[in-house]
């Protein structure tokens, strides 16, 4: 088997491939433009992606026998036409869940305590130059007695209900699919939820029910400094939407994920004026490093088993 990486480098500069190297003729890209993927693919009969794009054209003009996707979403792959020409598409789920609830509340603490603030007044020399003990120019505040609304209850938006739970929150949730119940939490409306939600934390996927789900009239309906994260997909939230909130409602956004990836230099969230009030990460939620050695253990098992015929 002939089997090519189309990107890499976004798996890590620190990913071991030795064992997909042990199933055949192993070649490995950093990173492939979409004019390059079919020439790369020549001959290939299996590829490995994150995001590069297998398309129907992709499909058409190469003898692949199976995509290996190296992440949980599916939507950079053609899967019409793979099926089409009988190639297995497999993806790797479950191997993020708790990187990306460990993140979603390592972002959130820093929003609420403000740590690198207070990390950097004592470094900068500030706190030496004190005349009292303590601090307290930015105010920190406590998950404790907070209405914390949960978007998509799956695994990750399980686990992150639960912690806000532990932490003494009021825990509701909205079901994107509606196939996900808990009689732990109260399941109610998107409506109420965002009415209600001093915190609102979306774990969802990006599907013809979730694009577009909070959009500016969605937004409206916040209440004014309430807390917005996402860790499901860009696309989910309107962006333009949530600039302007910040400034007119003093929202607070936290984002692991964008619409557009990487960020758009001129995207409206860099220039609010209430910039204090967003913290944007690149994608990282999911990047633990134990998260990625599990995730090409899972991918190579997926290979191993189309080799063998399961």
């Amino acid at each position: 088997m002939k089997i090519v990486c189309l990107d890499a480098d976004t798996l890590g500069v620190d990913a071991d491939f030795s064992a997909l190297e042990a199933l055949g003729e192993f070649i490995s890209y950093k990173n492939t433009k979409n004019s390059e993927t079919i020439e790369r693919l020549k001959n290939a009969d299996i590829v490995i992606t994150n995001k590069v794009l297998i398309t129907k054209e992709v499909i058409e003009n190469t003898n692949l026998k199976m995509i290996a996707i190296s992440a949980t979403g599916m939507n950079n792959v053609d899967l019409k036409a793979a099926a089409a020409k009988n190639i297995t598409v497999k993806n790797v789920a479950g191997y993020s869940t708790n990187s990306v609830v460990q993140q979603t509340f390592a972002s959130l603490f820093e929003m609420l305590n403000k740590v690198s603030y207070y990390s950097s007044y004592c470094k900068n020399g500030e706190w030496a130059k004190s005349e009292i003990f303590t601090h307290l120019s930015s105010p920190i505040t406590e998950i404790f007695g907070k209405e914390f609304g949960v978007v998509g209850l799956g695994a990750i938006g399980k686990n992150v209900a639960e912690i806000a739970s532990a932490f003494g929150a009021n825990v509701r949730y909205y079901s994107t699919s509606g196939m996900h119940e808990d009689d732990n939490f109260i399941s109610v409306s998107l409506d109420s939820l965002l009415k209600t939600s001093d915190i609102l934390s979306i774990h969802a996927p990006l599907n013809e029910r979730t694009k577009n789900l909070i959009g500016e009239n969605e937004i409206a309906k916040m209440k004014d400094g309430a807390i917005l994260m996402n860790f499901g997909r860009g696309g989910i939230v309107d962006e333009n939407a949530l600039a302007k909130a910040v400034d007119e409602k003093n929202l607070h956004v936290i984002l692991d994920v964008l619409e557009i990836e990487p960020m758009k230099e001129n995207h409206p969230l860099l220039n609010v004026k209430n910039g204090q009030n967003v913290l944007i990460t690149p994608h990282i939620a999911w990047a633990s490093v134990e998260a990625r050695k599990k995730l090409v253990e899972l991918l190579v098992k997926n290979i191993k088993d189309f080799i063998n015929g399961k």
